[in-house]
């Protein structure tokens, strides 16, 4: 982990334990894999829709716009995520439609984050098992996930062999091959997310579970667009 990262991590955390239920909104996750070394999406945190339509223009149409909040961690289900916003009026239209989907659920803000684009995608994760404690799991991502279960585990810390084997034991493992016009994707880098997940696990025992889904692949480079991580309290 980047030393210049380790403080405001623990304070990030230590936070987040204050709250209930002790978890961390999308963007705070985010900054925690960025501390460890993890490539995530460009994005701000705007607190209303002049904010919203600043960070757009800053970061370049299109843009996604999302329900920023520790309290909510299905957004889509809920109307709470809005892509492919090409214009400032596109963006003043989601953040009101957020604003009203989240009903009374309060918000840190909306996330403006800058689109990516892949063909390709995974999800990474990590858990505290009661068993066997921290593990680490590379599967299929996006909404394939649930539908196919191409998954891979090791228990953390997670080496770079360790790291480089989960990515050749998936089944579909080929499309990180050149794939449909894309190319090859980078596998070391791939691996230093899973070690990085693992290392959070063993870093801070209180870090319950990572969730990054999905991680998609920007040419053959790693790029976390979404992620949550929830704390315990105990």
């Amino acid at each position: 982990m980047p030393a210049a990262g380790a403080e405001q991590v623990v304070e990030w955390l230590q936070r987040a334990l204050e709250r209930n239920p002790p978890a961390l909104s999308e963007h705070e996750s985010k900054r925690v894999l960025a501390a460890y070394g993890v490539p995530v999406v460009q994005e701000e945190l705007a607190r209303d829709a002049a904010e919203a339509v600043q960070a757009a223009e800053r970061l370049g149409y299109p843009v996604a716009a999302k329900a920023c909040s520790p309290n909510l961690m299905h957004k889509s289900d809920r109307g709470l995520v809005f892509l492919n916003l090409g214009d400032a009026s596109a963006v003043k239209s989601a953040v009101t439609e957020i604003t009203r989907a989240a009903g009374r659920t309060p918000l840190d803000g909306y996330v403006i984050q800058r689109m990516v684009g892949g063909k390709r995608e995974v999800i990474v994760g990590g858990t505290r098992d009661r068993l066997f404690g921290p593990c680490v799991m590379l599967g299929l991502g996006g909404i394939l996930v649930e539908a196919v279960a191409d998954v891979t585990f090791r228990l953390a810390p997670v080496e770079e062999r360790d790291a480089l084997e989960m990515v050749n034991e998936l089944r579909a493992q080929r499309i990180f091959g050149a794939f449909r016009g894309e190319p090859p994707v980078n596998r070391e880098a791939l691996s230093r997310v899973l070690i990085a997940v693992g290392r959070m696990l063993v870093d801070h025992a209180r870090i319950m579970q990572v969730d990054v889904n999905p991680l998609i692949f920007r040419g053959g480079e790693p790029v976390a667009v979404d992620a949550l991580i929830t704390l315990t309290a105990d």
